[in-house]
């Protein structure tokens, strides 16, 4: 518990610091497949709703620089991955997939959990 209180503190920390920047354009359809290509889905889920290893991308919009800061230089147990590994293009691409995931409904708006 201790440690997911310190990424959680960890993660917001950078997030603070990082500047406001503009998202580039992205292609969220090619995001989605990069997503799974790079195996974000193991940890994040294939919606990016979270997972026993890796945080809740999606809902959660948080700046294009911040994002693009944690997955460059990650604190934790993620790997890194530079634009060698992960070109720019392609990061703002998955942002791009990122932003795009729909709400959620609410709970009072699924008729079968109001019964």
């Amino acid at each position: 518990m201790r440690i997911l209180i310190l990424v959680i503190f960890s993660a917001a920390a950078v997030f603070a610091q990082s500047p406001a920047q503009p998202a580039p354009g992205g292609d969220s359809q090619n995001g989605r497949k990069l997503f799974e290509k790079y195996g974000c889905f193991q940890c994040h889920g294939h919606e990016a709703q979270g997972g026993s290893a890796g945080a809740r991308l999606a809902l959660h919009p948080i700046s294009y620089a911040a994002f693009s800061k944690y997955v460059r230089q990650p604190l934790n147990q993620m790997p890194p991955y530079t634009a060698k590994v992960l070109p720019d293009r392609e990061l703002a691409d998955i942002y791009a997939f990122l932003a795009s995931i729909p709400q959620s409904r609410a709970a009072k708006d699924i008729p079968l959990l109001n019964r």
